[in-house]
């Protein structure tokens, strides 16, 4: 029988396995040495990514904000005198004039008030007549005992200057001529004593006479100012303009105070603004902003600045510059874009959901080969709605990826795949 030389196998299973296990023993060493000493690496498929160019162009910080229109000028409504709500004369929307009436109220009260006050004025009326004919009657009772003392002096003073030239002569004794002039000085005092009466009688009864005028002057003004309130049971329009917001309904008691409507003057618009308070010492009058309405842009310039903060945010007025929109209408939502700065160049970066891992510290920036993307530092200024500023960290024509990094972890490098 002949032996049969029998071959060895090149490939046993065995030689397979040591070599497969020397392999993988490698590949653990290179793989440990890579992730170890070198950079942490992430492969993109670039077509799930964006990557924008940096740019450098004309730059201005602006905010979105949102303005509700309201016009230029509006009226409250408040009842100044409280009353029962008798008549509605007009309804929500109408065009008034301004002294047009718009509601009717009832208030005994004043109306009682008012004939008090109108039967107080006529008393002092008919009082100040009675004190006045009284005057006027003591007066010419005085005058009358005045023109007697005068005709007397006359007489005594005609005798006297007789019987003084008859006692010169020598005609007449002694004592009738002391008498004369004893009479005679008598008369001359009673009628200075008659004009000074008269003077004071003219003094007290000018004084009596004013005094009563100004008691009745106080009472009609007194009258003056209820028959005013009485009035203002009738709530009128105080401008020409449109009535908004009328809330009265008949029977209702209404509280004076109260706010009853509005009336809003037709010859222009505004814009009321909420902002973040975090921009309240950036904003001041004068600021400019920018909305779209139909397929056209506006203008708007802020004119007040409502510094009180409410849940966060406060308010500012902005006035439509050259004429408001054809078709705008109170009420209406517009979306303003408003400017922190004038405009100014600058390198740029677009937005995007970069900003939201980085907070603006740091960017994957593509290399120059486009087959990666590291990591560098940055630092950003202000910003819009379309950019951010670059202070530092890239130049213009530099590539950076501009989408989110929420998938990305620590990553140091990303491998750019298509």
């Amino acid at each position: 029988m002949v032996d049969r030389v029998i071959q060895k196998k090149k490939w046993t299973v065995k030689r397979i396995l040591t070599i497969a296990g020397i392999l993988a023993i490698v590949l653990l060493i290179v793989g440990s040495y890579y992730f170890t000493s070198g950079k942490s690496r992430l492969n993109v498929d670039t077509d799930r990514i964006t990557i924008s160019p940096i740019t450098k162009g004309s730059f201005q910080e602006t905010i979105p904000v949102n303005g509700t229109v309201m016009p230029l000028i509006s009226i409250y409504l408040d009842a100044t005198e409280g009353g029962r709500v008798e008549k509605r004369f007009v309804e929500d929307g109408t065009i008034m004039k301004a002294g047009e009436p718009i509601l009717q109220l009832s208030n005994t009260d004043l109306t009682l008030n008012l004939v008090t006050q109108e039967t107080q004025v006529y008393n002092n009326i008919t009082q100040m007549q009675i004190a006045h004919n009284a005057a006027l009657q003591n007066t010419v009772t005085k005058l009358n005992s005045d023109a007697d003392v005068q005709s007397q002096l006359k007489e005594a003073e005609r005798i006297y200057f007789l019987d003084k030239r008859l006692f010169d002569q020598k005609v007449i004794g002694l004592q009738e001529f002391k008498t004369a002039e004893n009479n005679y000085n008598y008369l001359l005092k009673k009628k200075q004593l008659s004009d000074q009466i008269l003077q004071q009688d003219s003094i007290s009864n000018a004084q009596q006479l004013q005094q009563a005028k100004q008691t009745a002057e106080g009472a009609q003004r007194a009258l003056s100012v209820m028959q005013k309130k009485v009035g203002d049971l009738v709530v009128r329009a105080p401008i020409d303009g449109q009535l908004t917001s009328l809330s009265a309904e008949v029977g209702q008691n209404i509280r004076q105070g109260d706010r009853l409507g509005q009336i809003d003057v037709l010859n222009g618009f505004k814009a009321r603004v909420d902002v973040d308070e975090h921009y309240l010492s950036r904003i001041y009058p004068g600021l400019m902003g920018t909305f779209s309405f139909a397929d056209t842009s506006y203008k708007l310039k802020i004119i007040k600045v409502f510094t009180q903060v409410v849940n966060g945010r406060f308010q500012v007025d902005m006035a439509f510059v050259g004429r408001a929109p054809r078709g705008i209408r109170r009420g209406q939502t517009l979306q303003i874009l408003l400017a922190l700065s004038d405009e100014r160049q600058a390198i740029l970066v677009p937005r995007g959901g970069f900003y939201q891992q980085t907070g603006g510290n740091w960017i994957f920036k593509v290399s120059d080969d486009g087959k990666t993307a590291y990591k560098v530092d940055i630092q950003l200024g202000n910003q819009n709605t379309d950019f951010y500023e670059v202070l530092q960290g890239l130049k213009p024509g530099d590539k950076v990826v501009t989408s989110s990094y929420e998938n990305y972890g620590n990553m140091q490098e990303l491998v750019l795949k298509k």
